[in-house]
C-alpha cells in the first residue's frame, strides 16, 4: 500500500538533553545564523507566465508585492519568515545590450530594484533565483559566463538571498563553479545568503558531495530532489534524511543548512494530520522553513500550522543541531531526537497508521535516551498544560488518533521550573 493512503501521526516531546553532536567548521559570512524562515514562489505557483489567462497567480511583480504585504499583515514576519523569494521565471528570455541580466518587463514593468526596494519597505528580505548553467531550468539566461557581472547586478538590486540551480550545466564543474559564485558575491561587498542546489544534482548523480567544501561555500544546499505537494513526496524526503543523516548532520548547524525543501502545509496534497508532521519534522530537522503557499487562501488551520511558535522555537533554536533519527519501531514507528539550548532536547515520533483505530504507544524513557535525572516533567506545548511527572526508568505511554495527528510537549528535570517557549 502506498504510503499516501495511510494516515501519518507525529508526536513531538521537548526533554533535557543528555548528548550533543559534533560539528565541523564553516563558511563564516554572518549570515542565516538560524534556518532561514520565509516564502517562495515555486511550489504553489511553478512557471506560470501568462498574465492574461492567470492575472493572479502569474510570476510578475503584482503577485510578489500582494504576497509581501500578507506576509506581514497575516503575522509571519513577526513569526520569523522574513524572506520573499522569486524562484524561476523572471527574467527576459534575453540579456540585455550590455550582457546584464534583466526582467520580463511585461510582468516586472517597474524593475527588479523597485520590486526589491518595496519589499525592503516593508520588513521584509528579497531573494532571487538563477541558475549556474547557460539556463535555467525553464530555459531562462543562466549566470554561466557572467558570474562576477550577474553578482553585481543582484547587489545593485539589494538582493539579500540567491538561490543558484544546476540545470543545463556540467555536474563535474559544480566544485569548483558554486566556489566561483561565493566569491563573486562576496566580492560585491553586499551581505546575500548563498543557496546551493550543488549536492542534490550530485545525489542524484550518484557522485559523491564533498560537504566540507559546501559548507565553506554555502548557507544552505538542496541535497536531494524537489518536494511535490503530496504526502509520497515529504514522506520520502524524511526517509533520505534519515537514511543519509550520518554523513549530513556534522556539516549542519548556524550559517550552513541542510535544505530538505519547501514547506508546501496549505496548498491542495497534505491532510491536516500530514501538514503537521511536516512541519514537525522540519522543524525537529533545523531545516530552512520556507513556506510555497498562496497567503490570499491559505486555510486557518494550514496557517495555525505554520505559525506555531513551539515548532518555530524548536527549528531556531541557536544551537542549530540537526535533529536525528533515533529509532525504528514496529509498525514503522520512527522517533527522531534534537538537542536544544539549556540542556532539553526535541523528540519526534512519527509512523503511519492505516487503521481506522487509535494508536496505542508505550516508549521506555531510557529508549529515548533519559537517564541523566531521575525525574522529568512533562508539558505539552500548544496549550502548556502539565501532562504528568515520569521517572527516568517509565515509560511514557501515548494514544494519537488516526488520519494523521501531532502531539507536541516538552520535558525537564521535575525539581526545575518550566521554561516555555
Amino acid at each position: 500500500m502506498k504510503w499516501s493512503q495511510h494516515a501519518i501521526n507525529c508526536l513531538i516531546v521537548f526533554v533535557i538533553c543528555d548528548s550533543c553532536f559534533h560539528r565541523v567548521s564553516s563558511l563564516e559570512n554572518g549570515l542565516l545564523r538560524q534556518p532561514p524562515m520565509g516564502w517562495l514562489t515555486w511550489q504553489r505557483f511553478r512557471c506560470v507566465t501568462d498574465c492574461h489567462q492567470n492575472p493572479d497567480s502569474c510570476i510578475s511583480e503584482k503577485l510578489i508585492r500582494t504576497q509581501a504585504q500578507l506576509l506581514v499583515s497575516g503575522g509571519y514576519l513577526a513569526a520569523g519568515y522574513e524572506y520573499i523569494i522569486i524562484d524561476d521565471c523572471w527574467l527576459n528570455q534575453t540579456r540585455a545590450a550590455d550582457g546584464s541580466l534583466q526582467p520580463d518587463f511585461d510582468r516586472f514593468p517597474s524593475g527588479i530594484r523597485a520590486l526589491s526596494d518595496y519589499v525592503h519597505s516593508l520588513g521584509l528580505k528579497f531573494g532571487i533565483y538563477e541558475d549556474y548553467g547557460t539556463q535555467t531550468c525553464a530555459g531562462f539566461p543562466g549566470v554561466l559566463g557572467h558570474l562576477e557581472q550577474d553578482a553585481k547586478t543582484f547587489a545593485s538590486w539589494n538582493v539579500d538571498y540567491l538561490k543558484l540551480d544546476g540545470c543545463n550545466a556540467d555536474i563535474k564543474d559544480f566544485d569548483t563553479g558554486y566556489p566561483s559564485m561565493e566569491n563573486a558575491l562576496n566580492a560585491t561587498g553586499r551581505p546575500i545568503a548563498y543557496s546551493c542546489s550543488w549536492p542534490a544534482y550530485q545525489e542524484y548523480s550518484k557522485i559523491k558531495p564533498n560537504y566540507s567544501a559546501i559548507a565553506q561555500t554555502c548557507n544552505l544546499w538542496r541535497n536531494w530532489g524537489d518536494i511535490d505537494d503530496s504526502w509520497d513526496s515529504v514522506y520520502s524526503i524524511i526517509n533520505w534524511f534519515g537514511d543519509n543523516q550520518d554523513r549530513l548532520s556534522p556539516f549542519h548547524g548556524p550559517g550552513h543548512w541542510n535544505d530538505p525543501d519547501m514547506i508546501v502545509v496549505g496548498n491542495y496534497g497534505l491532510s491536516p494530520g500530514q501538514s503537521r508532521a511536516q512541519m514537525a519534522l522540519w522543524s525537529i530537522m533545523a531545516a530552512p522553513l520556507i513556506l510555497s503557499v498562496d497567503l490570499r487562501t491559505i486555510s486557518d488551520w494550514a496557517r495555525e500550522i505554520i505559525l506555531n511558535k513551539n515548532l518555530i522555537a524548536i527549528n531556531q533554536d541557536p544551537l542549530g543541531v540537526m535533529g536525528r533519527r533515533i529509532l525504528k519501531l514496529d509498525g514503522d514507528v520512527q522517533v527522531w531526537s534534537k538537542s536544544l539550548q539549556d540542556d532539553r532536547t526535541a523528540f519526534v515520533a512519527l509512523f503511519p497508521q492505516p487503521y481506522g483505530t487509535p494508536i496505542h504507544m508505550s516508549i521506555l524513557l531510557t529508549d529515548l535516551g533519559l537517564g541523566r535525572f531521575d525525574e522529568y516533567d512533562f508539558f505539552e506545548t500548544f496549550h502548556d498544560e502539565f501532562h504528568g511527572k515520569y521517572h527516568k526508568t517509565d515509560r511514557y505511554n501515548f494514544t494519537i488518533n488516526p488520519a494523521g495527528d501531532v502531539h507536541a510537549f516538552y520535558v525537564e528535570q521535575a525539581v526545575i521550573k518550566s521554561q516555555k517557549f
